[in-house]
């Protein structure tokens, strides 16, 4: 059974750093596109990073970029998420999710509708 499971989200204050991780399971990962979405109460979920099944690319939302790093283990089966400068807005579930079936002439995944395979969620909270 294909799944993904998050982990490492808490309680840090603002300006503090987090990782993320999520571990994945069942058909091999090395072949996926990963991403991480995020939730914020009484939002839409909204894509945050991605990587390429190779960490040849990797694509940010702009309110990330310069603070964030998505990286992956293939060897290791997981993803993660580095998070840098946190600030309140960051608050957030977070989730990882699994493009397992490329689409031909697409690169990057940055919607939610593009993604077949989703973790639980973790929670970041940050606090001022």
């Amino acid at each position: 059974q294909d799944q993904l499971v998050e982990s490492g989200g808490g309680l840090v204050q603002a300006g503090g750093s987090l990782r993320l991780s999520c571990t994945a399971s069942g058909r091999p990962f090395s072949t996926y596109a990963m991403g991480w979405f995020r939730q914020a109460a009484g939002q839409e979920r909204e894509f945050v990073a991605t990587i390429r099944w190779d960490s040849s690319g990797t694509r940010y939302v702009d309110s990330v970029k310069d603070r964030f790093v998505i990286s992956r283990d293939n060897s290791k089966n997981t993803l993660h998420l580095e998070m840098n400068s946190l600030k309140r807005e960051d608050t957030a579930v977070y989730y990882c999710a699994a493009r397992m079936v490329p689409l031909s002439g697409r690169n990057y995944y940055t919607s939610r509708s593009d993604y077949d395979l989703w973790g639980q969620g973790t929670q970041v909270t940050v606090s001022s």
